[in-house]
């Protein structure tokens, strides 16, 4: 199964609604994949009655009905499910779809990390919406205490002038507070699109190779090989001169979850080669 492609655009913010009591959350459906391993990783799985496409970790959420994708809602099989809480995430799911729910009288939360340090927040959020407070705290205090030692481990290291490549049709890219670029900055390394505007710039062939990266990123489902085709072209750079080329996998870096420090050990170790 693909990774579910980041969103970044929504529509008007929908009403704030008042939250339910966590005691009585015990029919909820997540309409997005990173809401339902983090509901799943706090204990809060049984009480899922429904996902969103693309959730697919842990497995058991595979076995879930799913009633949202990036286009929208299927608001007739939320309704029937009868949700005493839906879970949607506030800048990846159609705001119109989530006014529409309030109007039904479906309690809605929102999710919304914007910066990984947020992970540790929305775990313990979660957990008080579900009533797991004490797992989701631990895990969020383990969670800040490994994000600090990679912080720590990586502020003094040499650095790389790296380009992440999400695509090559067209030739897509990363920066700013997009996941995969925050997790680059942690490893110690420089995003040659940093300077751009947007999280998801779409730069001609030419800036990259003005830039000169000595290490090309790439996400694929697994980390499974990479295509280094196109870039064979392109040897005056030195990462494709090199073959200094890394594969990792996406949903460790576009899905904000606790995985989402194994994505970025596995991003730095990566990048430790070629220092």
């Amino acid at each position: 199964m693909l990774a579910a492609p980041p969103v970044t655009a929504v529509a008007a913010e929908p009403a704030e609604v008042k939250q339910p009591d966590p005691v009585a959350a015990k029919r909820i459906i997540a309409l997005a994949p990173h809401i339902t391993e983090l509901l799943y990783a706090i204990g809060a799985g049984e009480q899922l009655v429904a996902v969103s496409a693309y959730s697919d970790y842990p497995p058991a959420a595979v076995e879930l009905p799913q009633v949202a994708n990036y286009a929208g809602i299927n608001l007739e099989a939320i309704l029937a499910l009868q949700p005493d809480l839906v879970i949607a995430w506030k800048t990846g799911n159609v705001a119109a779809d989530i006014s529409r729910l309030q109007q039904f009288g479906i309690n809605v939360a929102f999710s919304d990390p914007l910066l990984i340090s947020d992970i540790a927040a929305e775990l313990r959020y979660l957990g008080q919406l579900t009533g797991h407070q004490q797992q989701a705290g631990a895990l969020a205090e383990n969670f800040e205490q490994q994000l600090a030692a990679i912080q720590t481990e990586y502020k003094m290291k040499a650095r790389l002038p790296v380009f992440f490549s999400m695509g090559t049709e067209p030739l897509t890219s990363v920066a700013n507070q997009a996941w995969p670029a925050q997790a680059i900055r942690l490893c110690a390394a420089d995003n040659i699109m940093d300077d751009t505007l947007g999280d998801y710039p779409q730069p001609g062939i030419e800036q990259v190779l003005q830039a000169q990266p000595q290490v090309i990123i790439q996400a694929t489902v697994g980390a499974m090989p990479a295509d280094t085709s196109f870039w064979q072209a392109f040897q005056v750079i030195p990462a494709v001169e090199r073959n200094q080329f890394i594969t990792v996998d996406a949903d460790l870096l576009y899905r904000t979850s606790p995985r989402t420090l194994q994505g970025i050990r596995q991003l730095c170790q990566g990048l430790d080669r070629f220092r």
